[in-house]
């Protein structure tokens, strides 16, 4: 990419990447606040350490290393179009910005075109593309060229993973930073800063300020639009406002989740483990964040039938039962109430006993299975309708296993020739105590019939 040229939009010589000349008081009165608190230098910057502090790469830019072509992947709200901005400012390129929601290739390749044009002038371009993961992998792509031959330096920003959502030769020429959702006391600063600029205090009690922040959910941009929404009521600062009046002034935004993506397997990957690891407490939180965002109490009440079988299995047998009398109440009682049955079956299955011996025994005998092939079952334990059948050894030697004493045979039922195989293996831990005991009784029968020559 051609070294960009100074224009009349570039920081002043002498200033550095990430500062640039503050908007007159006129034209900031009449913008949106978080649009006024915009950073304009890296000092201003909040949150992102990581990435801005002493050493981060980001930092590193600011300290004189080109530029290069970079995807940003983190919630909304946390600088990545204002950090994309101020990459372009700092290095005197021209800033183009696109969303992959409302742009396609005719659009992109205006864009590119463009770009050229500049790059014959000796200015670069930054192109910033929100929401990349939305397009799609031609559209992915068609970036490939330009980002190679320095047409471009591409910044996508993306709230998905990208390992899963782009493709992986555009992921090959870019470089993945990973922004942070701002942390409680990133967004409290937020608030001073607002504070401070607009002189005046939000006339909040010290609960409602921290409600505030907490409606924020590591969005700086919700955080300053529920700021102003605030401000906006034109409260007496002496009469300070309270959690529930703030509930009901500014609305709680919707939680950040989306049953379709990224958000919707964490929090199950996360339901899921905390069962695993016996925690009804983590587990309840889980199970409340996805019916808080929207899910699909039965997508849950489906996922916790699994649970039953793969993690807890004949350690406690009424696990699977809990588990679909709980879908059959929500079916039965619908919402509210049906939710109550499903976070009871939550708190069972986390206090169950665990085992994935069963899940285990499954996996090691489909393998066994696809390995031995198509062999036929052993003659003693085939039905013998028809003379034929009789004649060839159908059910001959076949020991009725309810008239042995112990009511276990003993026989095999393995093929013949199959070296017989142990798939299922108890945990030891709760009615499996029972069943491991069994088991090895059963095995001593086996292997005296194996001693004494029989089936």
């Amino acid at each position: 990419m051609a070294k960009p040229r100074s224009s009349s939009s570039a920081p002043s010589e002498g200033a550095t990447l990430f500062e640039s000349v503050p908007p007159s008081p006129a034209v900031l009165a009449s913008r949106p606040l978080p649009d006024r608190l915009r950073p304009a230098s890296l000092g201003e910057v909040i949150g992102q350490e990581h990435l801005l502090g002493e050493g981060g790469p980001l930092r590193r830019i600011a300290d004189g290393e080109a530029p290069r072509s970079m995807i940003f992947w983190g919630p909304p709200g946390t600088g990545k179009t204002t950090v994309a901005r101020l990459m372009a400012k700092g290095a005197g390129a021209h800033f183009e910005q696109i969303s992959a929601i409302f742009s396609g290739v005719a659009d992109l390749r205006k864009v590119f075109d463009a770009a050229k044009d500049r790059q014959r002038f000796g200015q670069g371009t930054i192109l910033f593309v929100d929401e990349i993961h939305r397009f799609n992998r031609s559209q992915q792509d068609s970036f490939l060229p330009f980002v190679e031959d320095g047409t471009i330096i591409l910044i996508g920003a993306t709230t998905e993973n990208p390992s899963f959502e782009l493709n992986g030769a555009l992921l090959s020429r870019a470089k993945v930073l990973v922004f942070r959702r701002l942390t409680d006391e990133n967004i409290g600063q937020l608030l001073a800063r607002a504070e401070s600029v607009l002189g005046k205090t939000l006339p909040l009690t010290a609960d409602a300020r921290a409600a505030l922040i907490g409606m924020a959910d590591g969005d700086g941009r919700t955080a300053l639009n529920l700021t102003e929404d605030v401000f906006a009521i034109g409260r007496d600062p002496s009469q300070h406002i309270d959690a529930p009046e703030l509930t009901e002034i500014v609305q709680r935004r919707a939680p950040l989740y989306d049953k379709n993506r990224d958000g919707h397997y964490d929090l199950i990957s996360a339901l899921h483990k905390a069962v695993r690891g016996s925690d009804p407490d983590a587990a309840l939180y889980w199970f409340c964040r996805m019916i808080d965002g929207g899910e699909a109490p039965l997508y849950l009440a489906r996922r916790m039938v699994r649970m039953a079988v793969e993690d807890i299995g004949l350690a406690d047998h009424n696990a699977l039962v809990q588990a679909i009398a709980a879908k059959d109440a929500y079916d039965f009682l619908g919402s509210p109430e049906g939710e109550l049955a499903l976070a009871q079956c939550v708190v069972y299955l986390a206090t169950a006993p665990k085992s994935n011996a069963a899940y285990k025994a499954y996996g090691a005998a489909m393998r066994y299975a696809k390995e031995s092939g198509s062999l036929p079952p052993p003659k003693h334990i085939l039905n013998a309708p028809t003379k034929l059948m009789k004649s060839e050894g159908y059910g001959a030697g076949y020991v009725y296993d309810h008239e042995t004493d112990e009511g276990v045979s003993g026989q095999n039922y393995f093929p013949d020739g199959l070296e017989r195989a142990e798939f299922y293996r108890p945990r030891g831990r709760g009615y499996e105590v029972r069943i491991e005991e069994r088991l090895r009784a059963w095995a001593e029968i086996r292997r005296d019939v194996a001693r004494r020559g029989g089936r």
